[in-house]
């Protein structure tokens, strides 16, 4: 029989890949918090567009809920999978909201940024957690029912969707959880679910407090040389720290990660060849923001304490600093607070030792 899949949090990346999975026929029930967005999906359904030429733009007809009406799930069949793929600082309240409606054998993916499989954990055990990683995705909710990729389609140049286990075993349903999510991109079930998961968290921590305390696109961080360096010391300083917790690092936007933290150190040599990826990496449209980027032009709460501020929690725990990190933690805080307004100048003029 099908599986019953539930999608909590129908935000870009979550209603991006959901409609993929309802335009193949799969059983999903979509829940969400943004009451205008729900009642777009009910009356004229969800709408995929692409910036890509040639990817055609679709629209499906979806089942959404309001969080009022999640209890309906109650007199139905029990969900199988639950996609979990709400903002960091919403993970508990929404694994406990799907918890009470799994199926005896059913379990959470986190499809999100951030670590927050021990947060799933705490609410309904390891043996019922997987996690999955959307890597350079580029979407956004840019109004009710409509969701947008500004940057290309992976495919063969680029896996996007990793999927794995959080003990590293390649079981049966994370290669269910791969056949799912590869429906909408490129997918791979990974034994490495951990250092995947900090290496897309390098990924994010250089991109996504930079695009909101700077106001930049990320085709315009990349063209900004002074940007681009802080970049490099921010991604150096978590590998550093990432590696001395033992993780097993990826690539990190297809560079070897100690060519990152050799730039952000001030190899010259290796800069220079960071740069040289940097300028040379294949690019989407040049409004796309990475995800804070997008919230702070929405007025949304950050994640940047799950991003940064873990990076630089994380490193205070073996004794490593993350100077960078902690910077860009609090003037995006500032940013996001109103004290100060989006400019790159707030990185630009900075002067760190």
């Amino acid at each position: 029989m099908a599986k019953r899949i539930a999608v909590v949090g129908v935000g870009a990346v979550g209603g991006y890949t959901g409609a993929h999975m309802v335009q193949a026929g799969e059983d999903v029930t979509f829940i969400d918090m943004w009451p205008e967005h729900v009642e777009e999906m009910k009356k004229n359904g969800l709408r995929i567009t692409h910036f890509e030429e040639g990817v055609a733009p679709f629209t499906v007809k979806v089942r959404a809920l309001h969080l009022t009406e999640a209890q309906r799930l109650a007199k139905e069949a029990p969900v199988d999978i639950a996609f979990v793929c709400t903002k960091s600082y919403d993970t508990q309240w929404a694994a406990m909201l799907i918890r009470q409606y799994l199926a005896p054998t059913g379990f959470i993916v986190s499809l999100q940024n951030c670590m927050n499989e021990a947060t799933i954990a705490e609410v309904v055990g390891w043996g019922k957690v997987l996690g999955c990683i959307a890597s350079h995705i580029s979407v956004g909710l840019v109004e009710p029912g409509h969701i947008h990729r500004g940057g290309l389609k992976g495919g063969a140049a680029h896996t996007v969707y990793r999927t794995g286990e959080v003990h590293g075993g390649l079981t049966e349903r994370a290669q269910e959880i791969c056949r799912l999510v590869s429906l909408a991109d490129s997918a791979k079930a990974t034994d490495n679910l951990w250092g995947e998961r900090w290496s897309k968290l390098v990924t994010n921590s250089m991109a996504n407090g930079v695009s909101a305390c700077t106001g930049l696109s990320g085709v315009q961080i990349t063209q900004n040389e002074r940007v681009r360096h802080f970049q490099a010391r921010l991604g150096s300083e978590a590998i550093r720290v990432g590696e001395a917790l033992g993780y097993k690092l990826e690539d990190i936007n297809h560079m070897p990660p100690d060519l990152i933290a050799r730039a952000g150190e001030g190899d010259v040599a290796a800069l220079a060849e960071y740069d040289k990826h940097r300028l040379g990496a294949r690019q989407g449209s040049a409004e796309q923001r990475p995800s804070m980027g997008q919230d702070m032009a929405k007025g949304r709460r950050t994640e940047i304490e799950y991003l940064n501020g873990f990076v630089v929690r994380e490193g205070e725990k073996i004794g490593l600093a993350a100077r960078a990190n902690a910077a860009l933690v609090a003037i995006v805080k500032k940013v996001e607070r109103g004290e100060l307004k989006q400019d790159p100048r707030h990185l630009t003029d900075l002067r760190l030792n």
